[in-house]
């Protein structure tokens, strides 16, 4: 019996490269950030955060109330522009991103992790690893998105160049989220290995939800509102020991 042909949806190269994207093993630099959850447990007085309920409550709020606010529908504008080529959305989109994050800390982060997958993604297109531009960009994303390209766009910007479709690519975004976060729970906690893979499970559970919120914000909706967050993660900046950046 002959194999049929792979339709766009379920191309094999576009999902392993999705995969590449949301792997841990991506040299940007994902794995040294907690997004909080330090400085929370550390807090656990005024967080509640302390073992493995409440390490996956505190993250499938930061899931819902975060993520599918701000960075997931952000990520799906970045992507829709990079396809035309729109390098004045993308600016603005990425200068949204950099004045709405609430600590030095999360900005850091997203420039840091930016700047690194276009050190990447440029290396890879040379090395012929990663498909080129669908639309060749008037000036490198590092040159044309100052003072530095952020996460969630170039995290768009290889997906747009992979070909991927938008629901493919943010389940792959939400993904390499998650499993970061339970990364971080399992050294921050600490937890076992078993119990950081109940707390992923549950983040893979709620992320379709999670999607399908983020995929029916439009600009006027998109926020970021996380008092919480954003004060532990400032308060992160002079915690005592640390094992995270901050």
């Amino acid at each position: 019996m002959l194999t049929p042909p792979p339709t766009p949806q379920s191309d094999p190269t576009r999902m392993m490269r999705l995969m590449w994207l949301a792997s841990p093993t991506l040299p940007v630099g994902g794995y040294s950030y907690s997004e909080g959850l330090e400085p929370a447990l550390a807090a656990a007085a005024q967080t509640g955060v302390r073992d493995e309920a409440s390490v996956q409550a505190w993250l499938l709020n930061q899931l819902q109330l975060s993520w599918a606010r701000s960075e997931a529908p952000l990520m799906l504008a970045a992507l829709a522009a990079w396809r035309h080529s729109d390098l004045a959305r993308l600016k603005a989109l990425n200068d949204w991103c950099l004045q709405t994050r609430e600590s030095a800390e999360l900005r850091r982060q997203s420039e840091q992790m930016g700047r690194s997958l276009a050190a990447w993604l440029a290396q890879a297109q040379a090395d012929g690893t990663w498909p080129q531009w669908p639309v060749a960009p008037a000036q490198a994303p590092s040159q044309a998105l100052a003072p530095a390209p952020t996460w969630p766009v170039m995290f768009a910007a290889a997906a747009a160049c992979a070909e991927a479709s938008a629901e493919d690519t943010l389940m792959a975004f939400g993904f390499g989220w998650a499993e970061a976060q339970a990364q971080a729970a399992i050294k921050a906690t600490p937890l076992g290995q078993t119990a950081g893979q109940r707390v992923l499970a549950a983040l893979v559970a709620a992320l379709p939800e999670a999607a399908h919120a983020a995929l029916q914000v439009n600009d006027a909706q998109r926020q970021c509102f996380s008092p919480l967050l954003a004060i532990i993660s400032a308060q992160h900046e002079t915690q005592y020991t640390r094992i995270f950046r901050s």
